[in-house]
This record gives structure tokens, C-alpha cells and sequence, in this order.
């Protein structure tokens, strides 16, 4: 519960992020946008500016000071031909410089802005001069700064991985741990199978228990066996499935409650598939046991077998508690438990039996509060 929790703020601090920085890129944007705006309304009041003056032989004082303004965009008047005619704030020296050195600025600013027309009103018709102007320097440099921006966020994103990193070997150390508490508990039901039948021996001499106690014996070999091969790929052999299936069913069944009833729905023939059976039969396990705690120990688990083409399906259903369907999936997350002694690793290592080992899928197929929960488990002929 307790990682279901972090990883839920994890999350909100990420949403939190990507809002802030869409939030700082549309106000760029929005900021880029109307200076660019600005700097075409002064480039066209200066393009009226010389329409007037190229119009009448005398100016008024606010059309001679627009004039004089040098502004600071760059700036290249050509006429109707496309022959520069006047510029401002071009770094060109025409005594010292050719001039296809402006002519190439000229082609630049071109591509930066629409060019101001400037008419005469005695020939609508024509489009006597042209005003090209290219971006301020504050505008070149506004472009750039959401590049900036994601570079900064980049560099922050890799510190936080290195922090999440941290954090997941730390979560995995803790998991190992609960790992070696989970061993503890699996030994635990056999051994103390073992104890009872030991004490039955004591009142009545009978070679039932003897039967029981090597089985349980057994039992413990293949729990150490399960445990050594969580961190490798195991083998996958063509065994009978729906043997291993009866096998765990007969175990599970004569040490639980009697209070708990088994139901089954075996086709009597051979299925051979690609499998591990100590794992499947972990897997089997798991979620039996999951019922019967989500029961408190008194109900009914029902298994049935769906034979399909490319596939078998294995439906494992209990009468307890049911799960909420916004957990359908978080139950299977390591650390993820409703149960207030529960470590959260019996799902999570049922799906990784099943999905990385056998290529197949597990999930909750139906769940009603207060009814019960129905898992499905699908594998690949």
C-alpha cells in the first residue's frame, strides 16, 4: 500500500511538472507572438511614414520624427524592381563591401517577415517600394528559449532518474526482504502440517501419516526449488496441465479448512503444454490462497477449464470480499495489498509466473463487492 502510495505522488509531482513547463511555453509563446506584433505595427507606422513623405514635398513634425527612429529590426526599402534603395540597422559598409554581401541579408530578412508595401496614391494599381525587416535581437533570442527550457528540464529529468533509480534498488532491497518474510511463511504451512502428523503418530500407529509427512517433505524441496528459480528464466517442459492442476488442488484441498469446499471442472483427457509446473503450480497456489483470505476462511473456490484452439483458459473464482475495478490492476503491482498482514507479493509473482515466464496472461476477470472475485489465466498451446 505504502509503494501504491508513493508511486501515486511520483505521479502528481510529474503531472505537476509537465504542467508548469506547458504552462511557461505557452506564455513564451503567447509573450513571442505579440512582440512580433509590436515590432510589424512600428515597421508599418514607418512605412506610412515614408509614403507620406515620398507624397508631399513637406512633412509634419510626428511623420519627421517616425523617420528618424532607427529602431532596432533590420531594415532594407528596395522598389519596384527589387533594388535596395535605403536600409537601417544593416551591418554593411557599401566603400568597403560588395554588395551581394546585402543583397544576401536582404534574401535572409526574407525569409523572417512579410514585407511592408508602401504605395503611392496617384497608382493604386502599383507597388512602388517594398519594406523588408527582419526580427529584433530580443525576438531571435526569445526563439531560442524553450530549447533552453528543455534543456534545463532534460538535466532535471536525468537527476530524477537517478533519484528514481535509487529509490527502486532500495524498494527491490525492501522487497527482498519481504521476499525472505514470504519464504518463512510458505515453510511455515508444511512444517507445521509436519507437527500434527507427528502428534497423530504419537495416538495412533498408522501409515497414513507417515504417507502425509513424505509429502510434505516433498512440499519443501519444491518451495525451495520455486524460490531459486524467481531470479532466472526457468524451463519450460511439455507437461499435462490439467495434472499439475489436480495435483495442487488435492494438496490445497486436505489442508484447508473444512469449512472451505472445492469445486472443479476437469476435462479427464491430457493437455500438454509448454510449462514449469512448480511455478504453475505456485501460481495456482497464490491465488487459491488469495480467495480463501479474501473469504476469511469459509466459502467456495471453483476452478474451470476452457479448452479453446490456440489457447486454455483457467477461471479461478472465490466467494469473498470481491476488489473495487480501479484495483483490478494494482493488485497485481508489487507492494499492492488491502490485507493488513500481507506483504503484496503473491499476485505480483503469479503474474510474472505466467506473463514472463509463460508468455500468457492473468488478470481479474469479474468482481463484485461483498460476492466475490473470478481470475482468469490464459496460456499458449
Amino acid at each position: 500500500m505504502l509503494g501504491f502510495i508513493k508511486k501515486n505522488k511520483n505521479n502528481s509531482w510529474l503531472l505537476g511538472a509537465f504542467l508548469i513547463v506547458a504552462l511557461i511555453l505557452w506564455n513564451t509563446n503567447i509573450l513571442f507572438q505579440n512582440l512580433k506584433k509590436e515590432e510589424r505595427a512600428k515597421m508599418e507606422l514607418w512605412g506610412m511614414a515614408q509614403q507620406e513623405l515620398i507624397e508631399n514635398s513637406t512633412v509634419n513634425n510626428l511623420t519627421f520624427q517616425v523617420l528618424q527612429q532607427t529602431w532596432i529590426n533590420p531594415m532594407i526599402q528596395v522598389d519596384n524592381q527589387g533594388k535596395i534603395i535605403g536600409h537601417k540597422n544593416i551591418d554593411w559598409d557599401p566603400q568597403s563591401e560588395d554588395s551581394l554581401v546585402i543583397y544576401e541579408q536582404l534574401e535572409k530578412i526574407k525569409r523572417e517577415n512579410q514585407p511592408i508595401l508602401i504605395r503611392y496614391q496617384d497608382s493604386l494599381s502599383n507597388i512602388n517600394q517594398k519594406l523588408y525587416y527582419g526580427d529584433s535581437v530580443l525576438l531571435k533570442k526569445l526563439q531560442y528559449y524553450p530549447l533552453a527550457l528543455l534543456l534545463i528540464i532534460f538535466l532535471f529529468g536525468a537527476v530524477l532518474y537517478f533519484v528514481f533509480k535509487t529509490s527502486k534498488i532500495s524498494e527491490q532491497n525492501r522487497l527482498w526482504a519481504a521476499m525472505a518474510k514470504e519464504t518463512a511463511h510458505q515453510i511455515g504451512t508444511p512444517l507445521t502440517s509436519m507437527i500434527g502428523w507427528i502428534t497423530l503418530m504419537k495416538e495412533k500407529e498408522k501409515s497414513e501419516p507417515l504417507d502425509e509427512m513424505e509429502k510434505d517433505i516433498e512440499r519443501l524441496q519444491i518451495i525451495t526449488d520455486r524460490f531459486s528459480k524467481v531470479g532466472s528464466l526457468p524451463e519450460l517442459k511439455s507437461k499435462d496441465i490439467l495434472g499439475e492442476t489436480r495435483k495442487t488442488l488435492k494438496y490445497l484441498e486436505k489442508r484447508s479448512s473444512d469449512l472451505i469446499t472445492f469445486k472443479s471442472k476437469l476435462p479427464k483427457k491430457k493437455i500438454l503444454l509448454p510449462l514449469n509446473t512448480q511455478l504453475f503450480s505456485w501460481t495456482l497456489e497464490n491465488l487459491i490462497k488469495n480467495g480463501i483470505d479474501a473469504m476469511k476462511g469459509k466459502g467456495t473456490i471453483s476452478l474451470n477449464f476452457l479448452e479453446e484452439s490456440q489457447t486454455v483458459c483457467i477461471h479461478i473464482s472465490d466467494t469473498g470480499s470481491g476488489i473495487k475495478k480501479e484495483n483490478f490492476k494494482k493488485i497485481f503491482s508489487p507492494g499492492f495489498t488491502s490485507k493488513k498482514r500481507g506483504w503484496g507479493l503473491g499476485l505480483s509473482l503469479a503474474k510474472r509466473i505466467i506473463t514472463d515466464y509463460h508468455k500468457g496472461k492473468i488478470s481479474v476477470k469479474t468482481s463484485e463487492l461483498g460476492k466475490g472475485t473470478t481470475f482468469e489465466i490464459v496460456l499458449k498451446k
